[in-house]
C-alpha cells in the first residue's frame, strides 16, 4: 500500500492500538517485523498511521500478539478496512484537518457524550449562532472561510438525523444557554432549537444550573466519542494550540469519572427542559 502523507487521527489511531498490542506482547518492533515477515521501516509506518494494512496481516498480528479480545481485533479491522470517504472528504484541504477528524470520529462513534459549560454544543448549534462564534475568531476569517466551516458544523448534524442516529447526551452549564453570542432573536432560536432536538428518544440534554453548589468540574469540557468497544474511546478537546484527540486509558478513565460526576448532579431532563423553556421566554 502507498505510504500516506497526512494519516487521519482514525488512521493514526489504529496505528496507536496495534503498538499498544505488539508492546503488550512484550516484542520490539524489528521481532514483531520477523514474525509478520516484513521490515523495522514497514512497522514502523503501520504504527504510525501512514502504511495500511490488510484484513490479513492485522488478524495475523494479533495473533502473534496474543490479543484474545474478538471483539476489538473486528473493531481494528473496521478501521483498517473501511475505505469509503465520508461527507468531510469534501473539505479536505478547505478546512484544518482537525475538522475533518472529528467529523470522521463522530460519524463511526457507538456514542457521543458531551459537556459544555460556556458554549452550546456544536451539535446542538443552530447555524446563526455557529456563524456568530466563527465571526469572532481573531484574525477574522474571509467570508468564503467562515461559510465553510458554518457549513461543515450543520453537516456534522447528520450523526442525529440519519436511519441508524448515534446516542447523545449533553450536558450544558446555564451559562452557556444564557450566553447571547449573537442577537437576542438568535438566542431565542437557539435555545428552541435544543428544546425539539431534546425530544428525540437519541438526544438527551441536561443543564447544570447555576444555583447547584458545590460545583467545580469546570475543567471537564470535552466531546467524548465512545469507540465500538470502550479501549476505542476517544476525548476530543479544544484548546490555546489547537484540537487535542486523547486515546490514553488513564486519561479516559479520568473524563468517563469526570462526565458521570456531572450527570448525576445535573437537572433531570424534564427539569431541563423547563428551565431552557423559561430562558427562551426570558430573552
Amino acid at each position: 500500500m502507498p505510504r500516506r502523507q497526512q494519516p487521519t487521527a482514525r488512521q493514526e489511531r489504529l496505528g496507536t492500538e496495534l503498538r499498544k498490542l505488539r508492546e503488550a506482547a512484550g516484542l520490539k518492533g524489528r521481532e514483531a517485523a520477523a514474525l509478520l515477515g516484513t521490515d523495522s521501516a514497514q512497522m514502523s509506518q503501520i504504527e504510525a498511521g501512514t502504511a495500511g494494512v490488510s484484513e490479513e496481516r492485522l488478524r495475523l498480528m494479533a495473533a502473534q500478539y496474543a490479543c484474545t479480545d474478538s471483539e476489538l481485533v473486528d473493531a481494528l479491522v473496521s478501521m483498517a478496512t473501511g475505505r469509503a470517504k465520508g461527507w468531510w472528504e469534501e473539505y479536505r484541504g478547505l478546512l484544518p484537518a482537525s475538522f475533518l477528524d472529528l467529523a470522521e470520529l463522530e460519524y463511526h462513534a457507538a456514542h457521543r457524550w458531551d459537556v459544555e459549560f460556556l458554549l452550546v454544543p456544536g451539535l446542538l448549534q443552530t447555524e446563526d449562532y455557529a456563524r456568530a462564534l466563527f465571526s469572532s475568531r481573531v484574525p477574522t476569517l474571509p467570508d468564503d472561510d467562515l461559510e465553510l466551516r458554518v457549513q461543515h458544523r450543520m453537516r456534522r448534524r447528520t450523526i442525529l438525523e440519519r436511519p441508524s442516529p448515534v446516542p447523545y447526551r449533553a450536558l450544558v452549564h446555564e451559562a452557556a444557554l444564557r450566553m447571547m453570542v449573537a442577537s437576542r432573536a438568535a438566542a431565542r432560536t437557539q435555545l428552541t432549537r435544543i428544546l425539539e432536538l431534546s425530544e428525540a428518544d437519541h438526544i438527551t440534554v441536561r443543564v447544570i444550573p447555576f444555583a447547584l453548589e458545590h460545583f467545580a468540574d469546570l475543567g471537564a469540557a470535552m466531546v467524548y466519542a465512545g469507540g465500538v468497544v470502550p479501549r476505542l474511546d476517544t476525548v476530543v478537546r479544544d484548546g490555546p494550540h489547537g484540537t487535542v484527540f486523547i486515546d490514553a486509558d488513564a486519561q479516559l478513565s479520568v473524563f468517563r469519572t469526570h462526565f458521570r460526576r456531572i450527570e448525576a448532579v445535573a437537572l433531570d431532563t424534564a427539569r431541563s427542559r423547563d428551565l431552557i423553556h423559561r430562558l427562551a421566554k426570558e430573552v
